[in-house]
């Protein structure tokens, strides 16, 4: 018997760093993700095969079910000791996954490189909190860690709003008649997400409180905007606002200060994707820079 699961893949539009304490995620699934397919084997163990968007084979490798219960040894191969680690924590939720199978074949199948930081990880928890039959949150909690947002994007097939607390999620509407004027940018490089983390804990402040009431108001008027100009200015009020907490100059005054449109880091300051909100077409101004990965809103994000 083969069972296939699948989940979409993420970006972070609004309230990044501030949504771990407690400020409201805007984010969008993507019309990328990655799939999970399960068969049945008879040796008590996983056979696992791991492949990218262009069908190559990047990850594979056979791990006993006894590996699984015990968990990850430190010393093995660094991808193998994470998906195990993973896996292991799924047994810890619900054991019957290990206690009531025989062995099992495993493939992934990406449909975006690995290097865009569109959720490798995210969806991979969520494809084997589905295959397990766990909460994904939980297990997400359990292993890598984070704030779930990802989690939230790869269980909906729209526009969501997201809260740590409790992991609430709350679908919403998101497509401005404007959207052909937004446009995603690659920055050929994937950022650190962990010490991305580090940072903004090491800069925060005493005004936490009002930075996270300041944050939910701007990304309120993100999503409500209603012409791009409204969108533009509230997408720059973001970025001004998170720069003054991390301390941090703006992905467009560090690198594209030149550039007569409004950028915005998406997720993870200093990598993966960027949005891009410009009158003119922006992809002459990126490619000529070197950036060559550029995307329409209708090309990236799931409608």
């Amino acid at each position: 018997m083969k069972n296939t699961f699948y989940s979409n893949g993420k970006l972070f539009i609004a309230g990044e760093y501030l949504v771990l304490d407690g400020a409201e995620a805007f984010a969008l699934p993507t019309k990328f993700g990655q799939d999970l397919v399960i068969e049945d084997l008879e040796n008590k163990e996983i056979e696992w095969k791991s492949y990218d968007s262009d069908k190559h084979l990047w990850f594979e490798e056979t791990f006993s079910f006894d590996e699984v219960i015990k968990g990850s040894d430190s010393h093995i191969d660094a991808v193998k000791s994470t998906l195990i680690n993973i896996l292991h924590e799924a047994y810890v939720l619900n054991p019957k996954f290990i206690d009531n199978s025989n062995g099992y074949k495993v493939s992934t199948h990406l449909t975006f490189p690995r290097n865009w930081g569109l959720g490798t990880s995210s969806t991979l928890i969520n494809n084997i909190a589905q295959w397990t039959d766990v909460n994904a949150f939980t297990l997400l909690n359990n292993s890598f860690g984070g704030s779930g947002y990802d989690i939230a994007c790869a269980q909906n097939d729209t526009p969501v709003l997201y809260r740590v607390k409790d992991n609430f999620v709350e679908q919403v509407e998101f497509n401005p008649d404007f959207k052909e004027h937004i446009y995603f940018v690659y920055l050929n490089k994937k950022q650190n997400s962990k010490s991305a983390i580090y940072a903004y804990n090491n800069h925060k402040n005493n005004h936490l409180a009002q930075s996270v009431i300041q944050n939910d108001k701007i990304t309120h008027a993100i999503l409500n905007a209603k012409t791009l100009k409204e969108f533009a200015s509230a997408v720059q009020r973001h970025e001004i606002h998170l720069s003054n907490i991390l301390e941090m100059q703006t992905i467009k005054e560090a690198v594209f200060p030149d550039f007569n449109g409004v950028i915005k880091s998406l997720g993870a300051w200093g990598g993966d994707f960027v949005m891009i909100v410009s009158n003119e077409n922006p992809k002459e101004y990126f490619a000529k820079k070197g950036y060559e990965t550029i995307l329409s809103y209708d090309e990236m994000i799931l409608n």
